[in-house]
């Protein structure tokens, strides 16, 4: 398992570096978040081992099981919560991810901005944006980005509303592209959160928006052409899902 492991991450680092390369960028500007959706902890152990240092998890629950068989683990991974977030879970989130990608709300900002004050934390967090409009995907909905004024502009409002909050620290955007028959086709959906994210700066200097949480296995070229500086890859390196966890 280990060595299979390891050459399906060797694999995943050369297509980042050449697609790096094509842009013009540096491989180390993109970050790759290795998916263990659920990969038992004894994979995820071992992916460590063979040099990841970024654990992406969609599910508290699955995330919570793992966190806690694994907490001897050296070195330490850091968690990445990608998947939707509940408010009712989180408390827990807040607990157990070092950055959470998929804040979809106002309303869950501000739980999340609660707890984080509860334990005296500064919890970064991404943006999710729909950029698509595809009723399947979570995200603050803003259509063709600041081409589309009414949404973006609701968008804004909700922006500011975030940044008043005190214990969350937004680090940039996340989305998920449609799936598309050739990753090409999924590269406007990501120019246009870049586009997001460039304006922003613009808007909010004082703010840290580096962060570009976007690509995956199938399309994380096109992302990082349009400069992702996060990639979630799971199957690519876990290979198929080996059934649901807890």
């Amino acid at each position: 398992m280990t060595e299979a492991l390891r050459q399906r991450l060797a694999i995943v680092r050369e297509q980042i570096a050449a697609a790096a390369a094509a842009a013009g960028r540096q491989a180390d500007e993109v970050q790759l978040i290795a998916v263990s959706k659920t990969h038992p902890p004894e994979v995820v152990a071992a992916a460590v081992a063979a040099g990841v240092s970024d654990i992406g998890e969609n599910r508290v629950q699955e995330a919570q099981h793992k966190i806690a068989a694994l907490h001897s683990l050296q070195p330490r991974p850091r968690w990445h919560l990608i998947g939707h977030l509940q408010r009712n879970k989180a408390k827990v989130a807040v607990e157990l991810f070092d950055l959470i990608h998929s804040v979809d709300s106002v309303r869950l900002a501000e739980t999340l901005d609660r707890h984080a004050r509860e334990r005296d934390r500064r919890l970064p967090i991404l943006l999710q944006v729909n950029v698509s409009g595809e009723a399947s995907k979570e995200g603050f909905v803003v259509v063709d980005g600041i081409k589309n004024t009414t949404a973006y502009s609701a968008f804004l409002r909700d922006v500011e509303a975030i940044l008043q909050l005190p214990a969350l620290e937004i680090r940039g955007l996340m989305t998920i592209a449609p799936i598309v028959e050739h990753p090409d086709l999924a590269r406007p959906y990501f120019a246009t959160l870049r586009e997001l994210r460039d304006d922003l700066v613009r808007r909010y200097p004082q703010t840290n928006w580096r962060e570009l949480s976007m690509g995956m296995s199938d399309d994380l070229t096109a992302a990082i052409a349009e400069g992702a500086t996060m990639v979630r890859i799971g199957r690519a390196i876990f290979g198929e899902r080996t059934g649901k966890m807890v």
